[in-house]
């Protein structure tokens, strides 16, 4: 089910918004939650078009469709607008939320009051993130990816997304580009022995 034909009652359609550079298991934690507490979930993919990522929109589209494709209440999407538009532009009006650190609060804390002024009538619901993902974020994942390889990067994000992540992160070709987001620009790729 596409975003554009919700169900019912826009107060039981939540928006999980996030770029899902890549999604890992604790997007996948927030998803499996939030289906259970809303009649119809979209992940929304969003685009940043200043911010270099990993995937293309297209490819983390792909990717969150193959790993939430089991939950019929649950659809993908990406946007390119401010996530509390978006919301309303779908019919939706709750924006759902995963918190990890207290860090994250102070941020979602700013960002939740922005969108009351931009939207009075969309909502936030926040979800504590589960203990054993409270630390994983899509940088963790990506430095996991680049120096641990495969095995190391299945404790943190769904079995389907290891490969692609490991081919995007070593590349699949001689000269190619990974992006180094602790430095924010690309290297060339590091040969493998």
């Amino acid at each position: 089910m596409r975003p554009r034909e919700l169900p019912g009652n826009p107060h039981r359609t939540a928006v999980f918004a996030g770029t899902f550079d890549p999604i890992s298991l604790g997007h996948l934690d927030v998803i499996r939650r939030g289906r259970l507490l809303f009649d119809h979930l979209v992940v929304g993919i969003g685009v940043h078009p200043s911010k270099a990522s990993l995937f293309s929109v297209e490819e983390r589209v792909a990717l969150v469709e193959r790993v939430v494709e089991p939950f019929d209440n649950v659809s993908v999407e990406a946007f390119e607008e401010l996530t509390v538009h978006y919301v309303r532009r779908i019919g939706a009006r709750v924006i759902l939320r995963g918190l990890r650190t207290l860090t994250d609060m102070e941020y979602e804390f700013g960002m939740t009051l922005t969108n009351q002024k931009l939207d009075p009538g969309v909502e936030t619901v926040f979800l504590m993130a589960d203990g054993q993902y409270s630390h994983v974020s899509s940088s963790l994942v990506r430095q996991v990816a680049r120096f641990g390889g495969a095995d190391a990067l299945k404790p943190f994000v769904p079995e389907a997304v290891v490969e692609p992540i490991i081919a995007k992160v070593r590349g699949s070709g001689p000269g190619e580009r990974y992006v180094d987001y602790d430095k924010g620009a690309t290297s060339p790729k590091t040969p493998r022995p």
